[in-house]
């Protein structure tokens, strides 16, 4: 199934928005956090500067012996200058009092005693003021010019209020114009390191993907050196990559094609071939008898490779169906396929335990056997070995169980060694195409394992690693 195309996003739909709102965001919650003790430390000043007022009045009434001879006139500016209803001054446990002509009686009194300033106490305050009802009446202590002193104003918490909400705005205003220039600053410059150059390595990727053989598309990486400068390198080097290898699948695809018709035309051909050669060797003439055997040897070489690339195109990637197999059984019967069994000079010993179960694919996993014991006996025959011998032994531990097909050969060329599992490459023989090997690495990492060359002085060793998990417990 298609995997659905992705769409590279708006200006301001992706990252942009993300990071303008994140900004802001937490520009405000530093505001946030600022706004109460500065709130806190304008109804201290507010409600100081009330006092201020109540200690000159305060200054009045401790210089007048009589209180009441005072005229009314500068008892009533003395308040309005403070904003107050009425002013108490206690002293060495003596009260005066200056209130209105006409005084006012409140309902609800809230007390703000400025002799406690602590920071806590102080927002507390603050926080009562802008949420409590707008008709209270504020009745505000503090200490008087001298130390037994105390004075005490009863007015109405409106104004406060009202001065209190028109501070917030201003700061409301101010926070928002800060974040604004911030967040715009911070964008640009985000934006210049790190939002354009992913939205052009995000664009490149889908343009990429759309059209992975236009090699106009490859990113040309920038000369930064952080963590997006070797981003796009490694982007740029691996689109060349598989460009590359687009291309020569590509290739390879159109000359497979190719090469599977022509290799079926030569296959019959060379059938035909096989036949007339066999007519031709039952002739009586002593120089016919003396090259048949050749003419036949080759073209049946030649009819093998032609099966095996046409074995190689048709191999499908069906996934193992896993049942019990006996492994010593499996082996034997991979042997036999082999023609190690009874072979007249090879010996082969089977070291693998009877008991040994696992939960495999019998018809895909002896596929794998066979072509590594048919690869030790042509390795063997065609070399001057003393006593050649191939062995299969078993090692097991907790996490794997290896089984070791190894033989007392001249060992594998440095080529094959170079090119072990590619197909058309890896062959150790001439004339040999090197598909078993890899169709054998196919079919064990399909087992979960690996099949590995040993590195040993004489010989040569593949070792089939499966997984203990396969392990059929008795």
């Amino acid at each position: 199934m298609t995997a659905e195309r992705s769409v590279l996003p708006g200006r301001f739909s992706g990252l942009s928005i993300k990071l303008i709102a994140t900004i802001i965001a937490v520009i405000l919650l530093v505001e946030v956090v600022v706004y109460l003790p500065s709130l806190a430390s304008f109804r201290a000043n507010w409600l100081d500067d009330r006092l201020r007022v109540g200690v000159v009045a305060a200054r009045v009434l401790d210089a007048v012996p009589d209180v009441m001879a005072l005229p009314r006139e500068l008892t009533d500016r003395l308040l309005t200058s403070a904003g107050a209803n009425a002013i108490v001054y206690r002293r060495q446990g003596q009260s005066q009092l200056i209130e209105l002509a006409s005084p006012v009686r409140p309902d609800l009194v809230v007390t703000a005693d400025m002799r406690q300033a602590d920071l806590m106490t102080l927002i507390l305050g603050a926080i009562d003021v802008l949420f409590a009802t707008p008709d209270r009446t504020l009745r505000i202590v503090g200490q008087g010019d001298l130390d037994d002193s105390l004075v005490e104003l009863l007015m109405s918490e409106r104004p406060l209020r009202q001065d209190m909400l028109a501070y917030s705005r201003q700061i409301g205003i101010v926070s928002l114009a800060i974040a604004a220039v911030t967040a715009v600053a911070l964008y640009l410059l985000a934006s210049y390191l790190f939002i354009y150059p992913v939205r052009r390595l995000t664009q490149n990727m889908l343009a990429f993907r759309q059209a992975p053989e236009n090699a106009s598309l490859i990113i040309t990486p920038s000369p930064r050196r952080d963590e997006i400068g070797i981003v796009e390198r490694e982007l740029a080097a691996m689109e060349s990559d598989l460009f590359s290898m687009l291309r020569q699948r590509r290739h390879l695809a159109d000359l497979g094609l190719a090469v599977a018709k022509i290799n079926h035309d030569l296959r019959n051909t060379l059938t035909s071939a096989q036949l007339l050669s066999d007519q031709v060797a039952t002739l009586d003439d002593p120089k016919v008898q003396r090259l048949a055997p050749r003419l036949v040897t080759t073209l049946d070489k030649a009819i093998g490779f032609a099966q095996s690339v046409l074995d190689y195109g048709r191999e499908t990637a069906a996934p193992p169906v896993m049942a019990p197999v006996a492994m010593a059984a499996l082996v034997d019967d991979a042997a036999f396929e082999a023609r190690l069994v009874g072979h007249p000079t090879i010996t082969l010993a089977n070291h693998t335990p009877e008991t040994l179960v696992l939960n495999v694919d019998a018809a895909q996993l002896g596929r794998v056997l066979l072509n590594l014991l048919k690869n030790a006996r042509e390795a063997l025959e065609a070399a001057s070995v003393a006593a050649p011998a191939v062995s299969v032994t078993v090692a097991e531990d907790a996490d794997t169980i290896t089984l070791s097909v190894s033989d007392n050969g001249p060992g594998l060329p440095p080529r094959a060694r170079a090119n072990l599992f590619v197909a058309f490459e890896g062959s150790a023989r001439a004339g040999g195409t090197g598909l078993g090997l890899a169709i054998a690495r196919e079919i064990t990492e399909a087992h979960g394992g690996r099949l590995l060359l040993a590195d040993q002085p004489q010989g040569t060793r593949f070792d089939l690693i499966l997984p203990a998990a396969l392990r059929v417990q008795p």
